[in-house]
């Protein structure tokens, strides 16, 4: 008996919690995934596909029916099942429309609305299950709505109370705390008025870019934010659980783009897919390592006659390389965390050149003396010294000034900026250092 097995042997359904449930299935080889996955209770399928990694998707597509795949829509909330009818859609479209035409009408309109906006958008993540009130109502009638809606499973993590007028305008927002300590014979309003407490709230607009809305939770530490349109009509909500899964989508993003990677493509199982998307990358970088050796090519005479040269050459391009990625990858964590703001950049710039300096004159010091205990050159130890100073320069410069460039350009700073910085670092360590040693020691 696997795990798996185990798990669902000793725990009720009402027990069982879907992210415990993939994290076992991971572990399964695709024999018992597909036995498994057709063991998962019917409420909890829909979640626990969306728990796993994209790549078994189409594992759980395969393995379950129209009705049961049209079941487990069924019982997520609204923003997921959007999410789980575009990844559907991705995997078989027949499939999809299937499943979308087997839903109730209800979960059809709430998925269509969602549709309509951009994945940029904050409206494309917000759950449209929301729990209002008007203020004219009494607190006791209130909880009551609360608690019968509540055990007919049509509210699920409720921390707020959203006060609307009668055209459904958020007027403000109670916490279920604050709603717990109110007179429940008197009015919200009235409780209202009796209270110190502020409840206006922070408010996302459906429209707004869902990065800024991200800034909200971090600088506003919220759990919820409500959405609304333009003419301030409440139109649903967006909770801290769907914001993490954006910061964690947007770091990978990140992280693949610094490496020259496709985070869509790399999800995929397509390896002809996947090849394709880095071999743009690495053709990109066989152009610049070309640029790097022509210019090694200008000063071949002088490699030749010293051979010492060809041996401690790549030792500036590389401290260049790896420095310039230091500096570079601090920049763009920065700017994705928009701790970087158009009066700072210049600061950023400097302090990244200090720290880039300042390594450069330590390990100048330490590859002068090497390179004079290796090859008993004195003047062999100050050239490629003077290049190490130049090159770290060089790579903490542009390893800030080229995300914040891109940023200024608003073209995603991690996309191309090792690309470009490799080049950099390779061409001015090369010439440096030949450059210095054709003067210097020829």
């Amino acid at each position: 008996m696997n795990n798996f097995d185990k798990y669902i042997k000793e725990h009720n359904e009402s027990e069982m919690h879907p992210a415990e449930l993939a994290k076992l299935l991971k572990n399964l080889n695709d024999h018992d995934f597909s036995e498994a996955i057709k063991r998962v209770p019917n409420d909890l399928v829909g979640d626990v596909a969306l728990a796993l990694p994209d790549r078994y998707f189409d594992d759980v597509v395969e393995n379950l029916s129209i009705d049961e795949l049209s079941h487990a829509v069924s019982e997520l909330e609204s923003d997921d099942q959007l999410e789980f009818m575009q990844e559907l859609e991705d995997v078989d479209e027949n499939k999809a429309s299937k499943v979308f035409h087997s839903l109730d009408a209800e979960d059809k309109h709430e998925i269509s609305e969602l549709k309509k906006y951009d994945e940029n958008q904050a409206g494309a993540y917000m759950q449209l299950e929301v729990f209002t009130a008007n203020e004219n109502e009494v607190v006791q009638d209130v909880i009551k709505r609360f608690a019968k809606l509540r055990k007919a499973n049509e509210l699920e993590n409720v921390q707020n109370l959203f006060i609307v007028d009668q055209h459904n305008k958020l007027l403000y927002t109670i916490g279920l705390d604050d709603l717990l300590i109110f007179d429940f014979s008197k009015t919200i309003k009235e409780n209202k008025a009796l209270s110190d407490e502020s409840f206006d709230s922070k408010v996302a607009v459906d429209t707004e870019d869902i990065k800024e809305v991200v800034n909200y939770f971090k600088e506003y530490d919220l759990s919820v934010i409500p959405v609304i349109n333009k003419h301030g009509v409440l139109l649903g909500r967006i909770t801290s659980d769907d914001i993490y899964d954006i910061i964690n989508e947007h770091a990978t993003e990140q992280m693949y783009n610094l490496a020259g990677v496709d985070d869509d493509a790399e999800e995929d199982e397509d390896v002809i897919k996947a090849g394709k998307k880095r071999a743009y990358w690495l053709a990109i970088n066989l152009v610049t390592a070309i640029a790097a050796s022509l210019v090694i090519g200008m000063f071949e005479s002088t490699i030749n006659s010293m051979v010492a040269l060809a041996v401690l050459m790549p030792i500036v391009a590389s401290m260049g390389g790896n420095a310039g990625t230091q500096s570079l990858t601090v920049i763009v964590r920065q700017l994705a965390l928009g701790e970087i703001t158009k009066g700072d950049a210049f600061r950023s710039i400097k302090k990244e050149v200090a720290i880039s300096l300042m390594n450069g004159f330590i390990f100048a010091i330490l590859i002068g003396i090497i390179a004079y205990l290796w090859f008993k050159i004195p003047l062999l130890g100050v050239v490629i010294g003077l290049s190490m100073i130049i090159n770290l320069f060089m790579a903490g410069f542009f390893g800030a000034v080229i995300p914040l460039a891109l940023k200024w350009l608003k073209i995603d700073p991690a996309i191309g900026s090792t690309v470009i910085l490799t080049t950099v670092t390779d061409v001015v360590g090369f010439f440096s250092f030949l450059g210095l040693a054709k003067v210097i020691l020829l």
